[in-house]
């Protein structure tokens, strides 16, 4: 199978670009997965957010892990667990409104930093979106005002550990799901691997690397691209050895924002007229995906498809 897609984005700049970009589509087109160096976030931020990350949950979150996931999950269990993950988890909300100061448990100099983190991850989540316009034929911007709605994008980080568990073969770190949003930048343990994508009917791991950002395509580029670009089933398997560190941020649409294929696209294959995915309000999505998250995404989109009459086109990009 061909290596792992691994962007260096310096060679964005130079004679390297056309080549670069040509790697990002064919990412995008064949993996749903990439992983970037040189993505301009410093070594150093990157280091002390994995240590301080590490730290919070040594001093506040592993024993409440064990007491509440570790002795529940596994209690007399001989079959596969289905409906829960082996994972401890907290959320910080960057946009619309922040909720790091409401985070309990936080120490001061971490929550500056995770903000200081969340404003390089945003600009870089941003570039990335006009890369894909500039693959797409879109116009620069597009895609972002495509999320913008009226207040601006969702954008937050799922912080996760993924602690050593005695039976991989019975719990999943994180069961199998596509991503519900946009575009999702993860910084991941370098040591501990774990995180598996789907291609080509079999189970890929996305290599660790230090001081790499991967990047991932959720539902709504797969909708707005018409299926040119494709979210991607991706899991966490749980590990016999070492506690996993997982910084998931997601740039996603706002609530209000109606997400639909691109017209341009459309007009660019007409063949896909008729296939077009639907339109919908990104909210009335997640709604959906909040119940069927481990499920395929296809239903999904049918069930916007069906309620799609109702929906208006508001605060939205043109083309």
């Amino acid at each position: 199978m061909a290596n792992f897609p691994l962007i260096n984005m310096e060679k964005l700049n130079g004679a390297e670009r056309g080549v670069t970009m040509e790697k990002i589509k064919d990412a995008c087109e064949n993996w749903g997965f990439f992983e970037l160096v040189n993505h301009g976030i410093s070594h150093e931020l990157l280091d002390k957010v994995e240590k301080m990350t590490k730290d919070h949950y040594k001093k506040c979150m592993e024993q409440r892990f064990k007491e509440m996931v570790a002795s529940k999950a596994l209690e007399g269990v001989k079959a596969e667990v289905t409906d829960m993950d082996w994972e401890s988890t907290f959320f910080l909300r960057h946009l619309p409104a922040s909720n790091l100061y409401q985070v309990p448990d936080l120490e001061d100099e971490y929550r500056e930093l995770m903000k200081d983190f969340a404003g390089k991850l945003e600009k870089l989540a941003e570039e990335l979106l006009d890369l894909l316009c500039e693959n797409l034929g879109l116009e620069k911007g597009y895609l972002k005002k495509a999320f913008y709605g009226s207040k601006g994008p969702n954008f937050g980080t799922k912080v996760s550990n993924y602690p050593p568990c005695p039976t991989p073969d019975l719990i999943k770190g994180l069961r199998a799901h596509t991503d519900a949003g946009g575009i999702i930048l993860l910084f991941q343990d370098d040591k501990v691997s774990g995180l598996q994508l789907l291609k080509d009917g079999e189970w890929v791991d996305v290599p660790p690397m230090r001081h790499s950002i991967v990047i991932n395509l959720g539902d709504q580029i797969e909708v707005i691209t018409n299926g040119k670009y494709k979210s991607v089933l991706h899991r966490v398997i749980a590990q016999t050895d070492g506690n996993r560190m997982s910084l998931a941020s997601f740039y996603n649409p706002g609530n209000d924002a109606v997400i639909y294929p691109a017209p341009t696209l459309l007009e660019k294959e007409p063949t896909q007229k008729e296939q077009a995915y639907p339109k919908f309000v990104f909210d009335d999505y997640m709604k959906l995906y909040a119940g069927l998250k481990f499920q395929a995404k296809e239903p999904r989109f049918e069930a916007m498809k069906a309620v799609e009459a109702n929906v208006s086109l508001g605060p939205v990009a043109t083309a």
